[in-house]
């Protein structure tokens, strides 16, 4: 399959009004700062969000934004296997505002969730840790260690994470701010254009 369209920092923020943009990233990360306008559809929700999002790819374009652009391409290919085409932002709400560009933050949102692939990267090197650790005690738990490193090389070759999706629901991910739920959210996409 082809790689999705990307539009670079400057492109997206000279046609922001003109785009539907939806930030596929956990809901503590998406309080933490958004694109102004974002609707937050965490992408292990995209299916069922896909009425709302075919809706509002039928008005005008879709772009899918997340923290450095590797989750939001996942979400466009799965998109354009549902036959909704959408751009994903080149470098993410990182790259976003390395350019200077503003990010909305809710008000209340105090803290900063950190983002998922640092989150992915803490545990799986804990967890590799703790293996080797307990290792010197008993060599079964160095299977610990070895399960973690054959879960990285699957998520490289498939370009997925099944620990970014246990990470994403866990509580600290989710916003202490009162938050719309994805109905609310679903709502306001479906309202976007009309």
């Amino acid at each position: 399959m082809n790689p999705p369209a990307a539009l670079d920092t400057d492109q997206a923020h000279a046609r922001l009004a003109d785009l539907t943009v939806i930030d596929v990233r956990a809901p503590g990360e998406y309080a933490s700062g958004h694109l102004p306008g974002a609707h937050n559809v965490p992408l292990d929700r995209l299916h069922h969000a896909l009425p709302a999002i075919e809706e509002a790819a039928g008005q005008g374009e879709i772009l899918v934004v997340c923290a450095s652009g590797t989750r939001s391409e996942n979400a466009c290919r799965t998109l354009a296997g549902l036959g909704v085409t959408a751009a994903t932002l080149t470098g993410g709400t990182s790259g976003w505002a390395a350019r200077g560009h503003e990010l909305h933050c809710p008000e209340g949102a105090a803290r900063s969730a950190w983002a998922m692939e640092r989150q992915v990267r803490l545990a799986a090197g804990a967890l590799v840790m703790t293996g080797l650790a307990l290792g010197l005690l008993h060599p079964a738990w160095q299977l610990l260690s070895a399960g973690v490193a054959g879960g990285l090389v699957f998520s490289a070759l498939t370009n997925t994470c099944g620990m970014a999706v246990v990470l994403g629901k866990l509580p600290y991910n989710r916003p202490r701010t009162a938050a719309p739920d994805l109905d609310a959210t679903l709502a306001a996409l479906r309202q976007r254009r009309g």
